[in-house]
């Protein structure tokens, strides 16, 4: 589990996220918050084709088909050791033929356009710092009619972070590029999208974290300490410690984000 030079998504960070949100999921909420995200969107997944902008370890992936019916699902993401969970994880489900992970570099996305029925991603984004870039190009591999179903972590405004946030993005050490809601219904509108939608996710991720930080004082960050080392389950607990203030503040704002493509 020794890092890999270069990766924030080594080994280590996998189990410990696994620990907290389960097999596969290496952000808030597993299959829970996957189901209330495409609920919200109002999109039918069944059968389409569908783009997963950040894929990880495979867990949203194996939800959208198992759960979601989704046709066909292209996991892309940027690092070696989280796709080789994801495909393994893939192979044990069953799902080779309808999940594909593959690797690729930041920039344009390497797709001919119009061909998605959806694009996805999950609390990916925030690494991804020129949000416009990133809208123009999901448009242009939608087809029309096509939707976006997202959601990430946003700031909730565009000057210099506070303290407390500054302190907290310093701790996840994970090159957050964090941007306001109204950066990010700017960038969807350039780009073209219509029946944009933004709806923060603060008040209930204030309640899970915490639920969150205590598993992780007890019963889940014993057994992670087990894979992990107990140096970094107490590493996370101080993220977690400081990110709770920033969710109370409003100052960190998890939303969901959608969007359909005219057609």
């Amino acid at each position: 589990m020794e890092p890999v030079a270069g990766e924030h998504y080594h080994g280590r960070m996998i189990g410990m996220l696994e620990a907290i949100w389960g097999e596969g999921f290496l952000s808030p909420g597993g299959r829970d918050e996957v189901a209330r995200l495409v609920a919200g969107s109002d999109s039918d997944l069944a059968g389409r084709s569908v783009l997963d902008i950040g894929c990880g370890a495979g867990g949203i992936d194996i939800a959208l088909v198992q759960d979601h019916a989704a046709g066909f699902v292209c996991g892309i993401d940027v690092e070696d050791t989280v796709l080789a969970r994801a495909r393994a994880l893939v192979a044990r489900a069953g799902l080779g033929d309808r999940i594909g992970c593959i690797k690729v570099v930041p920039g344009p996305l390497p797709f001919p356009p119009g061909c998605f029925d959806i694009v996805f991603s999950k609390d990916s984004i925030v690494h991804i710092p020129d949000k416009a870039a990133l809208m123009a190009e999901v448009f242009r591999v939608l087809r029309p009619g096509g939707r976006l179903v997202a959601s990430d972590w946003l700031i909730g405004h565009d000057r210099v972070p506070s303290a407390a946030m500054a302190e907290y993005i310093a701790a996840e050490g994970l090159d957050f590029g964090m941007a306001s809601p109204a950066r990010y219904r700017a960038a969807m509108e350039r780009a073209g999208f219509e029946a944009i939608v933004l709806a923060s996710r603060n008040a209930w991720y204030r309640d899970a974290a915490r639920i969150e930080l205590a598993r992780l004082e007890g019963p889940v960050g014993e057994a992670a300490a087990k894979i992990v080392g107990r140096d970094f389950v107490e590493e996370n607990i101080g993220i977690w410690r400081r990110m709770i203030p920033v969710l109370d503040s409003g100052e960190h704002c998890p939303t969901h984000l959608s969007a359909r493509k005219p057609g």
